[in-house]
């Protein structure tokens, strides 16, 4: 089984999107480090949905419950079980069209590998309902990273084409909270919101482009040549639903640049630091942190379930057919997925960083 990732700081999901609740379990965390149901909470609400911005009209408070793993406001060193309960879920149609999967969603090739025994409702395991929990895990991770100065953030760069100007990082801080798109770019957060709009009126989708950042990563960190840092993040955020592409400072444009354009040199810094001047790399050399910013994008694909009729096969009846997914879906879903993408690269480096000895198994 598939549901588990890291190893000293490892995190179990559970839950599908319409059953009773969706949860993880985070073992490995060390004892010590003050926590509470409230910073959790915290990180959640930026996973709401918000209505000018495109989003499901489906009404999940995500009120975080703890159930292990903390006592008088510290962590035990045992699990911790948190989970948030299913209070607004409308299965109707999905129960209705049972046998006629939705393009662009799991429906068909789970259908297949669990002989038809999986939950269809909303996608089951395969829906990004599930990512709630993964927000959960990501606190507790960003807590202890704290306690190295290690801070991730993400952003939008892009929906559907709209572009953001790139922005330093202290304008990044400032304004990805000041708009229902989390984009730093604030013109371009409107001509985002705007495309949105549009697109909705014709009851289709759109993707877009995330970008984490990781700051503080001290050099060294990874273990080459299977979990290395860029694998074992890949991993990590290939795991979130509606991800289908990750790439790493520079990306995919390396491949149309000489060497001499694409290496990125070192020099010392006022503190007597090793650094490099430029960051295409980003962060990573040979699977291990360089130091520098530890730079990810991530593609979204669109939102699979539009309300367009779209061509399906009926799979009792064995013949052609067709859909259209009526219900409460986001239009998109990248502004929703920014503190995701946050929190699975918090949790990966929050276990590479434990496995290097980096954090303490007791914080004091």
């Amino acid at each position: 089984m598939g549901n588990s990732l890291g190893k000293l700081f490892r995190i179990t999901s559970f839950g599908e999107s319409h059953g009773k609740c969706v949860g993880i379990i985070v073992d490995g965390c060390p004892a010590g480090l003050p926590v509470t149901e409230v910073e959790i909470q915290q990180d959640l609400a930026k996973r709401w949905p918000g209505r000018e911005a495109g989003s499901t009209e489906r009404s999940e408070q995500d009120r975080v419950e703890m159930l292990s793993g903390v006592y008088e406001g510290h962590t035990t060193g045992a699990p911790i079980c948190m989970l948030t309960w299913n209070t607004d879920a409308d299965s109707g149609d999905y129960r209705k069209n049972r046998f006629l999967p939705r393009p662009g969603h799991a429906d068909y090739t789970a259908f297949v590998k669990y002989g038809g025994f999986n939950d269809p409702r909303g996608g089951g395991r395969f829906s990004g309902r599930i990512t709630a929990a993964f927000v959960m895990a990501g606190a507790i991770a960003r807590k202890l990273l704290g306690l190295s100065d290690i801070e991730v953030i993400a952003h939008t760069v892009d929906i559907g084409g709209v572009k953001a100007q790139p922005k330093e990082l202290a304008e990044i801080r400032k304004n990805v909270e000041q708009n229902p798109l989390r984009c730093a770019d604030p013109e371009a957060a409107e001509e985002m919101l705007a495309l949105i709009t549009r697109v909705r009126e014709e009851n289709d989708s759109l993707g877009g482009v995330i970008e984490g950042i990781a700051l503080n990563v001290p050099a060294g960190l990874g273990e080459p040549v299977f979990d290395n840092l860029d694998g074992e993040l890949a991993k990590a955020l290939l795991a979130i639903p509606a991800v289908k592409g990750v790439e790493f400072g520079a990306g995919f444009t390396v491949a149309g640049k000489k060497g001499s354009e694409n290496n990125d040199p070192f020099t010392i810094n006022k503190d007597g630091k090793v650094i490099t001047v430029t960051n295409n790399s980003g962060g990573i050399l040979g699977g291990l942190s360089s130091g520098m910013p530890v730079v990810a994008r991530v593609a979204i694909k669109p939102t699979a379930s539009i309300a367009r009729e779209q061509a399906t096969v009926d799979m009792q009846n064995m013949e052609k057919s067709s859909l259209s997914v009526r219900g409460r879906h986001d239009v998109c879903i990248v502004p929703r997925a920014v503190v995701v993408v946050e929190a699975m690269m918090a949790v990966t480096i929050c276990d590479l960083s434990l496995r290097a000895g980096l954090l303490p198994r007791v914080i004091k």
